[in-house]
């Protein structure tokens, strides 16, 4: 079964087009990641927060990600990282044109 990870985090940038160019090394790592089916990116220059919503192919895989994910970002000085994961209900996404895998 496919599980959605949420992660949001504080941040204070960079975003929209500066974001794009900054993380490309980042998002390459991020695209490498076993059993990473995709991952949407997310940013609100206006509340601070950033983060990404990620399909895996199962639990373990999202788990062993996170745990490789927010070491990362508490290396990167960033605390109150959230994680949230979903089970995804795979025909009625299906039915609402959602991307599972």
């Amino acid at each position: 079964m496919a599980i959605l990870a949420q992660f949001d985090f504080p941040a204070s940038g960079p975003w929209g087009a500066e974001m794009s160019e900054a993380y490309v090394p980042l998002a390459e790592d991020i695209a490498a990641e076993p059993k990473l089916l995709w991952k949407i990116w997310t940013e609100n220059a206006d509340t601070q927060m950033a983060g990404g919503i990620y399909l895996f192919e199962d639990l373990e895989s999202a788990q062993a990600y996170a745990e490789k994910h927010t070491a990362r970002l508490q290396s990167f000085g960033i605390s109150d990282i959230r994680v949230l994961y979903f089970n995804v209900n795979e025909p009625l996404t299906r039915t609402t044109r959602g991307p599972v895998g």
